[in-house]
């Protein structure tokens, strides 16, 4: 057991510490900008930013501590992620009472899949639910008799453990890679997939307040703007390649295609889980953090450019996967 806790500690290599440093120097530029506003314009309401802000702070730390500690420590953290974004897709989505088994065999899906993260069942983990859960959820609603809306609802379950636990579950995988595989060691990379993903939401959101005309997705996102996102493409791709050296092993043209797609993935993610609100008839899938919304409102994407990070770095460069 002692062996398995101090191999599961992680190493913070010195281009982490930049980074996290760089980041709070951000947060704490906002946090005083904050405190100016209040002070400047008393009149108007602030306290959503002001939590928003606060909320960053909250996620960072935690983040950070679970990348200082390690793969264990992360596959703990997502898990727990995953679980409460399932919770909160589940929770508004049109399911019934008879469908409890089934959803409750759809929360077994988290300690199976971090289980077989944390055990190294690699290529288990591809097919677990990809291909076993999805094809066992809608024979265990049949034997149970449950017709009225069966392809909506397994359609719903397997949708969302696809996307909240199995899409996830990359992130703990890209800790375990061994540490002399990415210059700022494992936790390197998923640093780098973390602050890409999040900056190209503040990089979209910022280039379509400024320069946002005509809009991408109406019906879908309406403040979505053509301008917005191919603004935020570029400055997330250029940053991409900026930190790409020194946090992956990717060389010059394959951290090119990382940064071309990722931002792509991200804005499918975010549009996607939009598109689910809209139907769902709701803003936010939960109040859980303060100025954001629910969890899932935070990481929608995540859910999609996780996977394509992983798979692309691990195609490239990685030699466990």
């Amino acid at each position: 057991m002692g062996d398995l806790l101090t191999a599961g500690l992680g190493e913070v290599r010195p281009p982490l510490l930049w980074g996290f440093a760089g980041l709070a120097v951000v947060l704490a530029f906002a946090s005083a900008a904050v405190l100016f506003l209040q002070r400047t314009k008393p009149n108007k309401d602030w306290t959503e930013l002001r939590l928003r802000v606060q909320s960053w702070w909250v996620m960072i730390a935690a983040v950070a501590l679970a990348l200082a500690l390690g793969w264990a420590a992360m596959t703990v953290l997502f898990a727990a992620i995953s679980f409460v974004a399932l919770r909160e897709i589940l929770s508004l989505a049109p399911l019934r009472r008879e469908d409890r088994l089934i959803v409750l065999w759809a929360y077994l899906t988290v300690p199976l899949t971090y289980g077989l993260v944390a055990l190294d069942q690699y290529r288990i983990y591809l097919v677990a639910i990809p291909v076993w859960f999805f094809l066992v959820t809608p024979f265990l609603m049949a034997i149970a008799g449950q017709t009225r809306a069966y392809l909506a609802t397994v359609a719903t379950i397997t949708w969302a453990v696809i996307v909240c636990v199995f899409n996830l579950a990359v992130l703990p995988l890209l800790m375990k890679v061994p540490a002399d595989e990415a210059p700022a060691g494992a936790a390197g990379l998923v640093f780098l997939l973390l602050v890409a993903t999040e900056a190209n939401d503040v990089f979209q959101f910022l280039c379509g307040k400024a320069f946002g005309r005509r809009k991408i997705l109406p019906a879908v996102s309406p403040n979505k703007t053509w301008e917005g996102f191919v603004g935020g493409w570029i400055l997330t791709a250029g940053a991409f390649c900026l930190l790409a050296p020194t946090f992956t092993p990717l060389n010059g043209w394959q951290a090119a295609v990382v940064a071309v797609l990722l931002p792509v993935a991200g804005f499918a993610g975010d549009v996607t889980m939009s598109a689910v609100k809209r139907d769902l008839g709701v803003k936010d899938t939960s109040r859980l953090i303060p100025g954001h919304g629910g969890l899932l409102d935070r990481i929608d994407s995540l859910t999609f450019t996780a996977p394509l990070f992983f798979h692309l770095v691990a195609y490239y460069a990685l030699t466990p996967y």
